[in-house]
């Protein structure tokens, strides 16, 4: 049997107990992180980085807004990353004016190292 997880009641159901998870924001954009996981945010210049939750879950807990007073997700940045080459091409008809652009951007990865709730 896994750490956690029960079967009581039917021996052949296997009942793991739910895990922590949280929501952050970086970058104006929101994440779904739990201990563990690794994401692909914005360009981070830190090793050690601090995000301040919008939402924890705990089981059939939830918590948000004030009472997030003391949370924290803390995590450490294990590489960089680039998205998908853009290219774009503009030009004015009846003119020889044209431009061709290209932009790649950069990311940083991150691993999630721990939730804590105040």
């Amino acid at each position: 049997m896994w750490p956690g997880c029960e079967s009581a009641i039917f021996p052949d159901f296997v009942y793991c107990a739910p895990f922590v998870y949280a929501v952050i924001k970086s970058g104006g954009k929101q994440y779904r992180v739990a201990e563990g996981d690794r994401l692909t945010v914005e360009l981070l210049g830190a090793q050690d980085v601090s995000f301040t939750p919008l939402l924890v879950v705990d089981g059939d807990q939830t918590v948000s807004g004030p009472a997030l007073a003391g949370a924290s997700v803390a995590g450490r940045v294990v590489g960089e990353a680039t998205g998908p080459k853009i290219t774009g091409f503009t030009y004015k008809p009846k003119g020889r004016a044209r431009r061709r652009w290209g932009h790649r951007q950069h990311y940083s990865v991150v691993e999630i190292t721990g939730i804590t709730k105040a």
